[in-house]
């Protein structure tokens, strides 16, 4: 059983944030159909590692979705866009505001087509305010929601996540929460909606543990200066081998046995003073703790201890954890040729369903004429439309 088999969705995003928030509803089950440019250049196709023609990050990214091959800036594309909101009754799109519009695809011109579609559009900042034309990326998000002025080392520049916060914490968990929501309230409404999702809204949302401290007291969230971001002995601590622990004693049971575990059972009184010179005093003595072994002789210590302290992981090693083998989170995923992908997994872990992986992202277009014969376009129009270049002309004529 899929979750979502009854959603049938067309993504017109790019890049990151749209493409991970609907590989995560084809993962629950949704049709997923991408309407990608014959032309214009796809940054995640050519983002290396490559696997076959293809990136492995592009493949992993739009896992069992179709594709079809528009040139959106024709007007015989638009034709076949409301045609197929008629069967794909839920559209993504990451365009800047106003470019919909311009190519009759906006909101309103596909609501005449479909009444009920349910049409998402996901921004850097969003469809109005001063800054709704500007161009960004997740650490410009990042900064103008004020989570980066605080994600630092005091006296030092902030540090570039790993990951991307505002694009995916942000962009794509937002958007599918807002979808599923929309969708509900259609089953219940029969009426569609419009959606406007902010990147920069939703990071401005994440800071929740320190931002309603701000609003309500005016206490300013500074570098090392909060419970939660190296304020505290809460942080990470260097080895004598230079690898690093991640240390999260917060609750007193914890703290007594990093403590014990370090060999400072003396200091457990000062774990959890509030003042300042203490506090730092504590941090102190466990980061010179952490200095007197290597990294795997303090895996040993911690191997069996209760005390919220963790290795640092490689992403190598992350995979190789017992923990994430023992919850399949990397599973193998078909391609085109046979042969398999290993991917990340879906998170989601259900009662009543599991993932289903039907194949890696495939290339440009690969499902055009497909989707055109279902849509009602008989050989002499599909073969017109490649003509003209509306769907490309790398896809092949119909004899």
């Amino acid at each position: 059983m899929q979750l979502l088999s009854s959603l049938r969705i067309l993504d017109f995003s790019k890049l990151l944030p749209g493409p991970y928030a609907t590989m995560m509803l084809a993962d629950l089950g949704a049709d997923i159909l991408r309407v990608e440019s014959p032309s214009l250049p796809d940054f995640i196709r050519e983002l290396a590692p490559f696997d076959g023609e293809d990136s492995a990050v592009h493949q992993h990214l739009n896992r069992s979705k179709k594709s079809i091959s528009l040139d959106l800036k024709k007007p015989e594309s638009a034709d076949v866009v409301r045609k197929l909101v008629q069967e794909y009754d839920i559209v993504l799109e990451q365009f800047r505001p106003g470019v919909m519009e311009r190519l009759g695809l906006g909101y309103e011109s596909l609501k005449q087509a479909n009444p009920k579609i349910i049409y998402c559009s996901l921004t850097g900042y969003g469809q109005t305010g001063p800054y709704h034309s500007r161009a960004g990326h997740d650490n410009n998000y990042l900064s103008i929601a004020g989570v980066a002025g605080y994600s630092a080392r005091e006296n030092h520049p902030p540090v570039p996540a790993g990951i991307q916060i505002a694009d995916m914490a942000g962009g794509s968990l937002h958007s599918v929460i807002a979808i599923l929501a929309a969708v509900i309230h259609r089953e219940q409404s029969g009426v569609g909606q419009y959606i406007d999702l902010s990147m920069t809204d939703a990071a401005f949302a994440l800071n929740a543990m320190f931002g309603p401290g701000f609003l309500a007291a005016g206490i300013e969230p500074k570098p090392e200066r909060t419970e939660l971001n190296g304020g505290t002995f809460y942080d990470y601590y260097e080895t004598k081998d230079g690898r690093y622990f991640s240390v999260g004693s917060l609750e007193p049971p914890f703290r007594k046995a990093l403590c014990k575990a370090l060999e400072i059972p003396h200091v457990f009184q000062q774990s959890g003073s509030t003042i300042p010179e203490i506090s730092r005093g504590f941090k102190q003595e466990v980061k010179q703790a952490f200095m007197k072994k290597t990294f795997d002789e303090w895996l040993v210590v911690f191997k069996d201890v209760e005390a919220c302290v963790e290795p640092v992981l490689t992403f190598s090693e992350a995979s190789d954890h017992p923990q994430l083998k023992a919850r399949n989170m990397i599973v193998d995923v078909p391609k085109k040729d046979g042969t398999y992908q290993k991917q990340i997994a879906s998170p989601f872990k259900s009662s009543v369903f599991r993932p289903e992986y039907k194949n890696a992202g495939g290339s440009r277009g690969a499902n055009t004429i497909e989707v055109l014969q279902e849509l009602g376009f008989d050989e002499t129009q599909i073969n017109e439309l490649r003509d003209k270049e509306v769907i490309g002309m790398k896809v092949r004529s119909i004899k």
